[in-house]
């Protein structure tokens, strides 16, 4: 009876599938354990090996936690919205959700490409999904709660004096009570302080405006990542070297009106949470830095004048009205004060249009441009480039009445901060480069030292250790932290600052200027957002004949004839029955590729619920997430979101728990084997990596597909491969063979270095994938794939089938066990329950190798060995191991039989096998008790038959016995 693993592996799917074996109950007696992947986003491309890493873990995971009796939630579904599938759409003339279809269920598409399909692919491999939850986010049964979601955060506010977000109606009441001098909420800077009948006097709409500024989901002017070439705007990280990461489109910074998410209001409970969850703490540190806690003082400083300092108190010679000559900056060192030199702003900070004077405004407006074309990553990241524009306006200094510059400089960033900085060269290198750069320029003063005893003529000094002020009148002497509180008490009595606790974390963008994304559940009337209601939801995504943004620059919805909003029948309408009585424009931006990952992991406790995301039993049941596992790309994008939606939620009473992960791995990346041929220089002939010497040639990528495990490329493939190569010449090695070179590169479709999982499993079946990506390394670190290892694995796996099977049949036996059987079985059962607890699966997998290995040559087949055997090994190699169980006899699933139990007696040493050596020469081995003395191992060795052979006759001159280790007889 031979291994088969396709028969064996397509027929356990099928069981899988027909008897639902993975479906977790919403309500049981077992315990509950949640287990969960970060969910893919279906490209026509598929899998290739690299994907299924983290889903093999953690099914190796939830299949161990069956085995100890816990009901395991493992669901799988798709972040299927996104960017790329409406790029293909536009590209092919596609409809994205035919694509997006096609890609997860697998078929062809309109171009006649055959995809393989997502579903397939997985099913292939032997997930233990519970897939009657899967969840699509381009599904409007979905999307429906996430609109729903919106309308919640439209429709609250953050109370800063019980620390959560309350409804809108409670900010209302107190405005209409008292005004909002008292109200201690998050919102907008400078809103004007009303009384309640103030409030009462204003029209609905004023009221709306004011109301806008404290909702925690609020329409603002933003600077944001534009990308004309997509048509929309890009998070930072979508974003490399100034062009978009998807087609390397260039992205410019502009101010459009956009829909934000005050994720700002939950920066300290987002950091203070990081204490209370199992995650790496690199993952923890990117999310602090992130959020960027920083105390410290917020510093007015008095803009005065632009063309001289001559009428520089005079109102007269201000551009900029009252209530707006200030320029705020937030400063960590409010001690070093008495050494701003200059003022730098952001060069798209508001301030700059309304303070520059005539004389500056082309330079300033040209080098605005010029910083408009450069991300702020590549901004940040640029510490070598000085550069900057002097405004021709100034400042006052708040204790000196100096006159300061004011410049603007692209180290400086709007979203950061104030997006104004008071420069203190002494006491920082970018202020420091930037003076000696531009000295002497426009007003740029000499750097003040305010350190005494520290030398500044070659570097700024940043630290604050042993740090005593000087040249700073009354902070004279002080160290740094009584220097801090003097300065901060000073300018609050000038009513110039305040001590302040700030977050380099900003509010999150969440429009996008595309069709394929959810739709809000907005109209407008007069201009402003009004809410549909949550009993007419979802709001479909319209059909429209192209995606891309409409001549006049609206986004593809612009495109919609039917994308209005009748509220007297509250449906959807044609566009041009717009009245602006009884119906409105819909809003015409999407929602952002997070927004239906920012709490999928609910709607899988309850996904069929037609009337509410999940239900309060369901989600009580769950709580959150025991164990997640995903790429640390998503550390301060998807994670900080979804932390933020779970801790609202909470707030509003819907979620049950604060944070939703508590225990996150990132798993690490397979990076792919690419093979090179080499190309003679100025020719098409391609010579042998062996044979190259000192030859000049251009090494190419070629297919690994053309290229076996032993190197040696498919030269027919390869010259059919591309039409330059048809004519294509080869030198070979002395074996006639071509080789190719190999890189270890990240796996990658444009590397051609992409092996996928369908190839492995066809050839040696889906056991071998798993247990093989298992064996690679460690979980969370990088590892190189190379096919030259399945075979190893594959081996073993036969190896396996042979405790069972013979040509024959069944060869397993009810023999008791013999000592050697039970050490052997009970080092992989500690072995195997300590490595998937601890995530360390490739360990499990050699200790696996070694059991079979033990026991093939002890010859066991005993039934007492192989059955928790099989169990053992079924959270790797599940198909085989259900096979297995089923032939031994048993009549239901090996899923969810109970782990074997490890006693540490069969693993307590109770005899030794000892060498016996003649003068240093091991000639046989004996087992003897370890609690014997000298004495007595020397009488039993000394009367042993084979000692009497050896010694033939002699005594010898010395017995050197070391208990438990050796016994060496001399002479």
């Amino acid at each position: 009876m031979k291994y088969n693993p396709n028969e064996i592996e397509a027929k356990w799917q099928k069981y899988w599938a027909e008897n639902q074996t993975f479906a977790a109950k919403n309500n049981s007696e077992k315990p509950k354990h949640y287990v969960l992947d970060m969910f893919p986003y279906p490209s026509g491309a598929g899998l290739h090996v690299g994907h299924p890493l983290g889903y093999i873990a953690s099914d190796v995971y939830s299949r161990f936690k069956r085995h100890q009796g816990f009901n395991v939630l493992h669901p799988m579904g798709y972040d299927s919205f996104g960017l790329p599938a409406e790029q293909y759409a536009i590209q092919t003339g596609q409809r994205p959700e035919d694509t997006t279809r096609v890609n997860i269920d697998g078929g062809v598409d309109k171009e006649g490409k055959q995809i393989a399909g997502y579903r397939k692919q997985l099913d292939k491999i032997g997930f233990s999904f519970d897939w009657e939850r899967e969840v699509r986010t381009s599904n409007p049964d979905y999307y429906k709660h996430t609109q729903w979601i919106f309308i919640q955060l439209f429709n609250s506010w953050y109370n800063k004096s019980v620390d959560q977000a309350e409804d809108i109606t409670t900010l209302i009441a107190l405005f209409e009570k008292e005004g909002n001098a008292n109200v201690n909420a998050v919102s907008d800077d400078n809103i004007g302080t009303f009384s309640a009948e103030e409030w009462n006097a204003l029209s609905s709409d004023e009221q709306e405006e004011i109301l806008l500024q404290y909702r925690l989901t609020y329409l603002a002017e933003t600077e944001v990542n534009w990308c004309p070439g997509l048509g929309t705007v890009l998070a930072n990280d979508e974003i490399v070297n100034g062009v978009s990461e998807r087609g390397g489109f260039p992205v410019i910074r502009k101010k459009m009106t956009q829909w934000s998410m005050r994720i700002s209001a939950y920066a300290e409970r987002l950091l203070q949470g990081l204490n209370e969850i199992d995650w790496s703490e690199s993952i923890k540190e990117s999310q602090r830095n992130w959020i960027g806690k920083s105390v410290g003082a917020l510093v007015k400083f008095q803009v005065l004048g632009f063309k001289s300092q001559v009428d520089a108190q005079s109102d007269e010679t201000l551009n900029v009205k009252p209530e707006t000559n200030f320029i705020e900056v937030f400063t960590t060192r409010p001690d070093t004060i008495f050494g701003v030199t200059f003022m730098t702003l952001a060069p798209e900070h508001d301030l700059v249009a309304k303070i520059t004077t005539p004389e500056q405004k082309e330079a300033v407006e040209a080098y605005i441009e010029k910083t408009a074309k450069r991300s702020e990553r590549e901004r940040m990241a640029d510490v070598k480039t000085i550069s900057g524009v002097f405004t021709g306006a100034y400042a006052e200094h708040p204790f000196t009445k100096e006159l300061i510059p004011v410049w603007i400089g692209d180290y400086v960033l709007a979203g950061y901060g104030t997006g104004a900085v008071m420069a203190v060269p002494c006491g920082d290198e970018r202020d420091y480069a930037f003076a000696n750069f531009f000295k002497g320029q426009n007003g740029m003063q000499e750097i003040k030292n305010i350190f005494a005893n520290v030398d500044i003529s070659e570097a700024a000094y940043g630290s604050k250790d042993n740090v005593e002020i000087a040249n700073s009148d009354f902070l004279n002497g002080l160290n740094y932290k009584k220097a801090t509180q003097a300065a901060i008490t000073a300018l609050e009595k000038l009513g110039q600052g305040i001590g302040k606790t700030n977050y380099r974390l900003r509010d999150a963008v969440f429009s996008r200027q595309r069709y394929w994304g959810e739709p809000f559940p907005v109209y407008y009337v007069n201009g402003l957002p009004k809410m549909i209601e949550a009993q007419h939801l979802p709001i479909i995504l319209p059909e429209v004949e192209k995606y891309l943004p409409t001549e006049d620059g609206l986004p593809p919805l612009g495109n919609a004839a039917v994308w209005a909003w009748d509220t007297t029948n509250n449906k959807v309408v044609n566009t041009d029955l717009v009245d602006h009585a009884t119906i409105f424009p819909l809003e015409l931006n999407t929602m952002p590729g997070w927004a239906g990952s920012s709490w999928y992991w609910m709607r899988y406790m309850d996904a069929h619920n037609e009337t509410e995301f999940a239900s309060k039993e369901a989600l009580a049941y769950w709580e959150s997430v025991d164990l997640y596992i995903g790429g640390s790309e998503h550390a301060t994008g998807h994670l900080l979101y979804s932390r933020f939606w779970n801790k609202f939620l909470k707030d509003k009473g819907f979620a049950p728990t604060e944070e939703p992960f508590k225990k996150l791995i990132n798993q690490g990346m397979i990076l792919g084997t690419t093979a090179y041929v080499y190309r003679l220089e100025g020719t098409n002939t391609f010579v042998s990596k062996n044979k190259i010497g000192d030859q000049n040639v251009q090494p190419l990528r070629v297919d690994v597909n053309f290229v076996n495990s032993s190197d040696e490329l498919d030269v027919e493939r390869f010259k059919n491969w591309r039409e330059d190569f048809n004519s294509a010449e080869f030198i070979f090695d002395e074996n006639g063979k071509y080789i190719v070179g190999r890189e270890v590169e990240k796996m990658s479709k444009s590397y051609y270095n992409v092996v996928t999982p369908d190839d492995i499993c066809n050839e040696y079946g889906a056991d071998t994938l798993r247990l093989y990506e298992m064996f690679l390394g460690p979980l969370e670190q990088a590892k190189p794939w190379n096919t030259a290892g399945i075979s190893g694995v594959f081996g073993f796996l036969k190896k396996l089938w042979r405790l069972y099977f013979d040509d024959n049949g069944s060869i397993v036996n009810n023999d008791e066990p013999t000592k050697d059987n039970l050490k052997s079985l009970h080092k992989t059962i500690k072995k195997a329950a300590e490595d998937i607890e601890s995530f360390s699966f490739n360990t499990s997998v050699s200790q696996f190798m070694i059991c079979v290995n033990e026991l093939s040559a002890q010859n066991c087949h005993s039934r007492a060995i192989l059955e928790p055997l099989a169990i053992l090994v079924s959270p790797y190699a599940p198909h085989i191991a259900e096979e297995l169980w089923l032939q031994l006899g048993n009549t239901t699933s090996i899923s969810e039989v109970s782990f074997p139990v490890f006693e540490a007696k069969h693993l307590v040493e109770t005899s030794k096998e000892y060498p016996v050596s003649f003068n240093g020469k091991m000639r046989f081995t004996i087992e003897l008790p370890l609690d014997l003395t000298k004495e007595q191992i020397e009488e039993i060795v000394m009367k042993d038959e084979r000692t009497l052979r050896q010694l033939d006759g002699r005594t010898p001159n010395k017995v050197i016995i070391v208990p438990g280790k050796i016994i060496n007889l001399v002479g």
